[in-house]
């Protein structure tokens, strides 16, 4: 009789498969499906289920509200909920600072990396801590206002209350799914099918999309379940369907994207085949483009196939523009050395969002910079809290033909730090929001980079005199076509003389919450006057914004295309139909919360102009 081990061993290594199969299938969402309602896991031994809210919020790349209160800020998340399960536009909640496509149809907009790979789509992000850690069993996002912009939710293995820094940072994903469009603005409790993971976690992260929404998504609470015990898989199992093994052997491949990177990159020992086939008759600039339009990680599985492909996939031609934000989580020092020898030309580089907790040094940072700096023209570091005076040094040192700089959500580089951009003489582009930059440091940036044409300072808090800043924009940045001032406390109209006589190309100005306007000191009909170029306009909250600037934008900005009203109680229904008839490429009228502007008067005005997006907020 033969044997029956090596049957038994062949069932039991497909038994294993299934199960783990079944603990994966959570990541395709929400269970719509009777396959996936069939694949779902069951624990066992029961523990008892811990419940409990964000205890703090740790890190987020931005938000409506001001650095200095309570209100549409990103803090409103950490506790139990104060709105829901209410509907509508309320300040206790946490609300990111865009939404829809109007700020990639600005002056101010950026062009994409390419290769950027399609499944991430992420915009925005927050970071949450709870008290304790647990292996998560569902996750509660409770939202109030236009729902629908959560793509993803992942798990750290690090606890932020641990005196002991871990040897190692872990993220995974719960759960992840492309943008979708929701019906209706109404209060939803979000709880997709979230993956077990095998490790314990206190710290979620929320990764946001906001593209296809009509409206400021707002966000109240997030409710973490979870059990202090790993749970182990039932054995009832359903039956799979064996294509969904290669499926998932797919989505590890694609996981472990940046582990190839570090990995296998160096490796130099590849097969040598004694002919190429038909690549051998392809010209090297053919193939060059065919791999241009790979990602980061497919280029690294790619080289290992043979020499030929090995010298294409490491020429420093495929990496001139370059992305690593999409693999934020598992970029660090060693990932940055690989592919020193690979950017020796690189233009373009977007390191934003990587290197938090540990993961990139300063020295790493450095070193890369000074093997592959000398080319760079753009370099996007949003929300890079590893900076610190040192790198912003070997930035202007090392990069002599930069010309944009983001630093947005750089809230932990020191202010003196920011006087070394001052050396930078050839930026166009600065992006500045939400950083410790203070007064003196900001005068010797615009006082040497004249050629400045994009500028956001918004929510810079240290900023003691905008109008000695917005004085200095007017003689030396003739160049300026775009300003974000978006809360800055103390700018008047003396400012704004200043800043329209000397930028008269400016294009874009927002001058969202800046309570120190008045509109009865003429500054807005001045801006309308000299800023005829001007195609968005941002008045947000200020009341006091009347009929009188409405018709001078009429008069005179006739290339307006988004204009931001919201809260005025001064404007009435006439000036905006004048403004609709004289500004034809007028796309987006926001006049939330304008007393005189009921639901009446927008329905009539979007029914007489439909291709303008008239918004309206509310309350419930």
């Amino acid at each position: 009789m033969p044997p029956v081990f090596p049957m038994l061993t062949v069932l039991s290594m497909f038994y294993y498969m299934c199960l783990r199969r079944r603990a994966r299938t959570a990541t395709r969402g929400e269970m719509n499906s009777r396959r996936a309602i069939e694949a779902n896991t069951r624990a066992l031994p029961v523990n008892v289920e811990i419940v409990q809210y964000a205890k703090e919020v740790l890190d987020f790349s931005s938000h409506y509200g001001s650095e200095n209160s309570m209100s549409y800020t990103m803090w409103n998340l950490a506790g139990i909920p104060n709105v829901y399960p209410s509907s509508g536009d309320f300040t206790q909640t946490a609300v990111f600072r865009t939404y829809g496509t109007w700020w990639d149809r600005c002056p101010s907009a950026r062009l994409p990396f390419r290769r950027t790979p399609t499944t991430f789509c992420s915009q925005d992000y927050v970071e949450l801590a709870f008290e304790e850690p647990v292996y998560p069993t569902a996750v509660h996002i409770l939202e109030t206002y236009h729902p629908g912009a959560v793509v993803r939710i992942l798990a750290c293995s690090a606890n932020p209350y641990s005196q002991n820094p871990p040897v190692e940072v872990r993220w995974e994903v719960l759960w992840s799914e492309a943008p979708t469009k929701v019906n209706g603005p109404q209060a939803r409790q979000f709880t997709p099918c979230i993956k077990q993971i095998n490790f314990p976690t206190n710290l979620i992260r929320l990764e946001v999309n906001s593209s296809l929404l009509d409206y400021y998504t707002e966000l109240d609470a997030v409710v973490l379940h979870g059990v202090k015990e790993r749970p182990v898989l039932s054995l009832k199992t359903s039956m799979i369907d064996m294509n969904d093994i290669d499926e998932d052997e797919d989505e590890e491949k694609c996981d472990c994207g940046m582990d190839t990177l570090n990995n296998q990159f160096s490796i130099v020992a590849l097969r040598e085949w004694p002919t190429n086939g038909y690549f051998d008759k392809l010209p090297y600039e053919l193939i060059q483009l065919i791999l241009s339009h790979l990602t980061v990680p497919d280029l690294c599985r790619l080289a290992q196939t043979c020499k030929l492909l090995y010298q294409h996939c490491c020429d420093p031609l495929q990496y001139i523009h370059l992305s690593l934000q999409p693999y934020w989580a598992r970029i660090n020092d060693t990932s940055l050395e690989y592919l020193q020898s690979r950017c020796t030309l690189i233009q373009w580089l977007n390191l934003s969002w990587t290197g938090n907790r540990g993961a990139i040094s300063v020295s790493g940072f450095s070193r890369f910079l000074k093997v592959c700096g000398s080319e760079l023209v753009r370099l996007e570091l949003s929300c890079g809290h590893f900076l610190n005076e040192t790198c912003l040094e070997v930035i202007t040192e090392m990069c002599p033909n930069l010309q944009e700089l983001n630093l947005s959500s750089c809230d932990k580089i020191p202010p003196q730090a920011f006087n070394h951009i001052a050396k930078v003489g050839s930026l166009k582009r600065l992006i500045l929001y939400r950083t410790k930059v203070e007064q003196t440091a900001l005068l010797s940036i615009l006082n040497f980079c004249s050629e400045l044409q994009h500028l956001s300072l918004g929510s810079c808090v240290m900023i003691e005199d905008y109008d000695l800043i917005a004085s200095m924009m007017g003689a030396k940045c003739k160049k300026l076509r775009s300003l974000d001032l978006w809360r800055c406390k103390n700018i008047t109209e003396s400012g704004i003389a200043e800043l329209a006589s000397g930028c008269q190309l400016l294009e874009e100005l927002d001058l969202g919450w800046c309570p120190t306007l008045q509109s009865s000191t003429g500054c807005f009909t001045n801006l309308a006057r000299k800023l005829p170029n001007l195609q968005k306009l941002f008045l947000t909250a200020n009341r006091s914004v009347c009929d009188t600037d409405i018709e001078e934008l009429a008069a005179n900005c006739l290339h307006l295309r988004q204009l931001d009203i919201l809260g005025t109680r001064m404007v009435s229904p006439a000036s905006l139909r004048k403004l609709l008839e004289s500004c034809k490429d007028l796309s987006l009228l926001d006049v939330s919360f304008c007393s005189q502007i009921d639901n009446r008067v927008v329905l009539e005005l979007n029914a007489n102009f439909p291709d303008v997006l008239i918004k309206k907020s509310f309350t419930q």
